[in-house]
């Protein structure tokens, strides 16, 4: 699961100003969308079985009118980040992923229109909701923007439809004048000061998603090398070939900061999906899943930093062998998906990635297991 939550709670001293520049329209792309869903038919029959168990899962336990549960089991507190049945809009993303690629057309519209109920703010969606306090944080995480509005653009490539097309420009025209500007970027814009942070972390390039609405101008196709450019430049070398956790756009700096591994593998997953994923990358997470030695954070020298084993890694790494169509790896990842699978009857997470003991499971590792399992 990631921890950007603990980040986007303080605030930084790096705030941008948002000013009353002239606000920037988007023209809807002339191309239709056409790489959102492209499934490689590599997941096996027991892949689907398990998956079928996971995602009754989250149907039956996780799934709320307004949202994804952030953990199955309620918490008594709220801390920094959210837990319990808060609701973030990255699960709510994740969900409308799986429900376009399984042509789930009414839930999907139905699941959306609770989506923009529970966690739009003036255009952009925060980030969390609390049920219980009945509170929406006024930041958002771009990242989680672009992946709700790559689920829109997946509908209408799906069911060959222009019903999202539309709702996906504007919600992305809303992200140029608050966390894009001019290409920029950034990792959150807050509603209620009107500033946006100044660091871009390279996890939330959604580089097929920007590159749809990056590409009938100029200066549009400009602002998509720049950014390819940016999160290239963080690669730390071929010893340890992951890349630097962000990017300060103020001093054109890299974080030395050590690395949350789902974050990392995010970036190697936005690369792969354009055919920009390094040999020596690959070759890496060959190593660590056939060691089965992924571990949850590393330092950018690759010393491990939190040890522990993830199913949502592992079902990152996944994805990225089924964007490479590579279906030996893309098997052997997740088998180590499944290998942390609740598989017994006896407890009341049958079929959850999580403990069965401790019954605790986050929405985070089972949607992106989940979504792992279409390939």
């Amino acid at each position: 699961m990631r921890w950007k939550w603990l980040v986007l709670l303080i605030v930084p001293l790096g705030l941008l100003a948002s000013g009353c520049q002239k606000q920037v329209t988007v023209k809807l792309p002339t191309q239709a969308p056409t790489n959102f869903a492209t499934p490689t038919k590599l997941a096996t029959t027991t892949d689907r079985q398990r998956s079928k168990w996971l995602a009754d899962f989250v149907q039956q336990k996780l799934l709320s009118k307004q949202g994804i549960y952030t953990t199955y089991l309620e918490t008594a507190k709220r801390g920094k980040s959210a837990s319990g049945h808060e609701l973030l809009s990255e699960s709510s993303g994740m969900w409308l992923q799986y429900l376009a690629t399984t042509k789930q057309w009414a839930t999907f519209r139905q699941f959306y229109r609770a989506t923009k109920k529970t966690f739009d703010d003036h255009g952009q969606f925060s980030y969390r909701y609390d049920p219980r306090a009945k509170k929406r944080y006024r930041v958002n995480a771009t990242l989680d923007d672009l992946r709700i509005i790559r689920a829109l653009l997946t509908y209408d490539q799906m069911h060959q439809t222009t019903h999202y097309r539309q709702e996906a420009r504007t919600r992305y025209q809303t992200l140029v004048n608050t966390s894009i500007k001019q290409g920029h970027l950034v990792d959150y814009y807050d509603m209620q000061s009107k500033k946006s942070t100044t660091t871009g972390s390279l996890a939330y390039f959604d580089f097929k998603t920007l590159k749809y609405f990056e590409q009938d101008t100029k200066a549009d196709r400009k602002y998509y090398r720049d950014q390819l450019t940016v999160v290239k430049g963080g690669y730390l070398g071929d010893v340890f070939p992951l890349y630097a956790k962000s990017y300060q756009w103020t001093t054109s700096t890299y974080s030395s900061g050590s690395l949350n591994t789902s974050e990392a593998l995010e970036t190697l997953l936005h690369l792969a999906e354009i055919g920009q994923l390094k040999a020596t990358s690959r070759r890496w997470l060959i190593q660590r899943v056939a060691k089965r030695d992924l571990e949850n954070g590393y330092t950018t020298t690759g010393i491990v930093k939190v040890a522990g084993q993830s199913a949502a890694n592992y079902a990152l790494v996944a994805m990225i062998f089924a964007a490479e169509n590579d279906q030996t790896h893309y098997q052997q990842a997740m088998q180590q998906v499944w290998r942390l699978q609740v598989n017994s009857h006896a407890t009341d997470i049958f079929g959850a990635i999580g403990n069965a003991k401790t019954r605790q499971t986050y929405s985070y590792s089972n949607l992106t297991a989940l979504n792992a399992a279409l390939k």
